[in-house]
């Protein structure tokens, strides 16, 4: 959420910002309804003020034995007066909170002018994709040929979008989990967290996924709702707290399922594990002070680029242009890995910056050091999140990169470990 001071004293920033996303100017419309709010608080303020004065006049009479029934009368009705204008401070005021939730981030100036996704800039690429003595094959292809990937069952069981991995394929995304935990919590000093899956609405809200995002989110019967990512919880673990800035940066990550319904896929990747409504994913969150923020964002950049080089999988890093960055962030980084079975590049990894966005929706503040001793100044915390990275993807890309000509796929150096040992997986694994 946007600060209703900065766009008063910003309004072109606004507007440019909001250009820049493709959407049409707010500040006139914001200013507007902001103005119309605060009017309404000044009449309540001075009707109020009337009151307490127009009471201690009549206290004062009635101390001196004088009755004063054209003061008492007054003073009714100033307080048949009150419910209306506070009726009006409120509809203004949540009028003005709707709008002011639906607001996208400012944009970063260095974010590139874009529409789509075509628009976005390469920085740079890692690795050089592998040369085969055969065609190469999808993953799904590879997959139900290793009898380790079940797309048939899954849809009896589930309907569309999901699948039931087996025996090695399903151990190997668990290893993949386990090593990028791994990898974060002991050289990025990230915490891991096992977080709720289901959560309220201020959560969802916090992290800017509502109102807007409602239709892409799963919600339960008791009006919970499944994280679309562990960006929800783990962010929302400050909410509502005042940190000391000494305990800044904090940085989580977590292992968990995601769910999508992917309302605006239809049509989109409906082969494979590309875009499933159940998937796994590696989350990085980091909570930090203002100034830290821009070195915070390429170090989880690097946090993530370093999974990727470790499977030694070819990759890209992308700067995503204005109208292919979230509405939450400020400025978001796409890692796009090598699918050879695709002959493309394809996202893995998303790394925002937010700014106090999210902040500002879960009141998440930290009280800066000083020589005053004052307890009374907080500043709100800089949130920036990432994914370290998408296993399924990540499972896609190892198996479309180390695929090989009899079905078999050779498993990556990095989860050896994770997998007893295994160098290969074949049709009988």
């Amino acid at each position: 959420m946007l600060d209703i001071k900065w766009i008063r004293e910003n309004p072109e920033l606004l507007d440019k910002s909001l250009k820049r996303r493709y959407q049409e100017p707010m500040s006139a419309h914001i200013i507007e309804i902001d103005t119309l709010r605060r009017s309404a608080q000044t009449r309540l303020q001075e009707l109020q003020n009337e009151r307490n004065a127009l009471a201690k006049a009549i206290g004062e009479a009635k101390r001196q034995g004088k009755d004063v029934p054209d003061l008492a009368q007054k003073a009714s009705a100033l307080k048949e007066m009150a419910p209306a204008i506070e009726e009006e401070e409120r509809l203004h005021a949540d009028r003005l909170h709707l709008l002011l939730s639906q607001l996208p981030n400012v944009l970063d100036d260095v974010v590139p002018e874009g529409r789509t996704d075509s628009e976005n800039i390469e920085i740079r690429k890692w690795g050089t994709p592998r040369t085969f003595d055969f065609t190469p094959l999808p993953h799904y292809e590879i997959g139900e040929k290793l009898q380790g990937m079940d797309f048939d069952t899954a849809t009896k069981i589930s309907g569309a979008r999901f699948v039931v991995l087996k025996g090695a394929l399903a151990r190997l995304e668990r290893a993949l989990g386990q090593f990028m935990l791994d990898l974060h919590t002991q050289e990025f000093g990230y915490q891991e967290v096992s977080p709720p899956l289901l959560v309220r609405d201020d959560a969802v809200y916090g992290v800017g996924q509502l109102p807007k995002f409602r239709e892409d989110l799963f919600q339960t019967s008791d009006g919970r709702w499944l994280i679309s990512t562990a960006e929800v919880s783990l962010t929302n673990l400050v909410r509502e707290r005042i940190l000391d800035e000494g305990s800044l940066p904090l940085r989580f990550t977590a292992f968990t399922p995601c769910f999508r319904s992917e309302a605006g896929a239809a049509g989109r990747d409906t082969r494979g594990m590309i875009r499933q409504h159940q998937f796994h994913k590696v989350e990085l969150v980091s909570i930090v002070h203002p100034d830290a923020a821009e070195t915070e964002h390429q170090r989880m950049v690097n946090a993530a680029e370093t999974v990727l080089q470790r499977l030694e999988i070819p990759y890209r890093v992308m700067l995503l242009s204005c109208g292919d960055t979230s509405g939450a962030s400020r400025r978001t980084y796409d890692l796009e890995v090598w699918l050879p079975g695709e002959n493309m590049y394809r996202e893995i990894s998303s790394c925002s910056n937010c700014g106090d966005y999210q902040a500002r929706r879960m009141q998440a503040r930290f009280r800066p050091k000083n020589d005053t001793g004052s307890k009374n100044t907080t500043e709100f915390v800089f949130t920036l999140n990432g994914s370290g990275v998408a296993v399924g993807r990540a499972l896609i890309a190892v198996i479309e990169n180390y695929q090989n000509s009899d079905g078999s796929m050779t498993i990556p150096e990095a989860l050896r470990p994770y997998m007893k040992g295994m160098k290969r997986i074949s049709i009988h694994d």
